[in-house]
């Protein structure tokens, strides 16, 4: 895992965290998430990479 990686897998999770996407039933969109343009082209790369992160629903919501 690259360092710009966990970098940016750090300042995702620290969103949903803050927005309170931690479980499947609080997923959010990527707006309600308030991510940033850098952030939203790192999310399909990071979602389901490693078990435990960042995890997305069939709706298109995002969850920690």
């Amino acid at each position: 895992m690259s360092g710009i990686e966990v970098k940016m897998r750090k300042r995702i999770n620290g969103k949903f965290e803050k927005v309170g996407a931690i479980s499947k039933k609080t997923a959010v969109t990527v707006m309600e998430a308030n991510l940033d343009l850098q952030e939203q082209y790192w999310l399909p790369y990071l979602v389901g990479n490693l078990p435990g992160t960042i995890l997305k629903t069939m709706d298109n919501r995002y969850y920690r």
